[in-house]
């Protein structure tokens, strides 16, 4: 798939992001994929590509831009547990800035450069995210009820903010949870607060999975658990997002 590196206007400066897109030419639906806390790198590029070979125009942004340009903090290849502490300790920092303010002007930035691209088709957008990046989707899918029609977030820590922070979703939803993340009872309690708010969604606990299940470059990641996100995600952008 065709990938462009490019600078995303916010009210903070420039934001740094790439964009992954079919090869065919053509407007596509537009999807906003947020990284988890670990940023960009090559797991996203692949997972952005996939997406993208399905027919989408996926743009991912780098969240704490401010702090510096991808890569933000040195990864190793591989985030297995002897790396975490020391990656943590550098990264918890940045996770701590990044305010509520800052998500939802961020979020004001992404979309209005997602949907002002040439290649981007007109009508709503999807949102999907990791980790962090899975509360931040939900976040934006609230503050932009007329704009997004398709939100996932994967073992993300919604409903940790309580049932306000779902009110005003219109977007239909999927919260794919880390069996470690999410114990039964939470997960009805959720559920319930989804139910409330009238949010058309499932949300259910992927069986046998870690937090961080979907990426590949951490001890986390759980083959199956990466295709059940695929087989909820794909059918959700597909009958919500207009295809050309």
């Amino acid at each position: 798939m065709p990938a462009k590196t490019l600078q995303i206007p916010t009210a903070d400066g420039h934001a740094d992001a790439f964009a992954a897109f079919p090869d065919r030419g053509g407007r596509h639906p537009g999807v906003l994929m947020y990284p988890d806390g670990f940023g960009i790198r090559p797991v996203l590029r692949e997972m952005a590509g996939e997406l993208a070979a399905h027919g989408y125009y996926v743009l991912v942004p780098n969240l704490f831009y401010r702090h510096g340009p991808t890569p933000v903090i040195e990864l190793p290849e591989h985030i297995g547990a002897e790396a975490r502490p020391a990656v943590f300790a550098r990264l918890m920092p940045l996770i701590e800035a990044h305010t509520a303010e800052r998500v939802l002007s961020d979020a004001d930035a992404y979309l209005r450069f997602l949907t002002t691209r040439a290649e981007v088709a007109a009508g709503p957008v999807g949102v999907t995210g990791y980790c962090i990046g899975g509360l931040v989707a939900t976040c934006t899918a609230a503050a932009h009820p007329g704009l997004v029609a398709a939100v996932a977030a994967f073992h993300a820590p919604v409903g940790a903010d309580g049932p306000d922070a779902l009110a005003g979703i219109t977007a239909q939803v999927h919260f794919g949870h880390a069996e470690s993340d999410l114990t039964p009872e939470a997960l009805a309690e959720l559920n319930r607060a989804l139910d409330a708010a009238g949010v058309v969604h499932t949300s259910e606990i992927y069986p046998g999975t870690a937090h961080g299940f979907t990426m590949a470059d951490t001890d986390a990641f759980d083959a199956d658990g990466l295709k059940r996100h695929w087989d909820r995600l794909l059918p959700l952008l597909d009958r919500t997002l207009p295809h050309v």
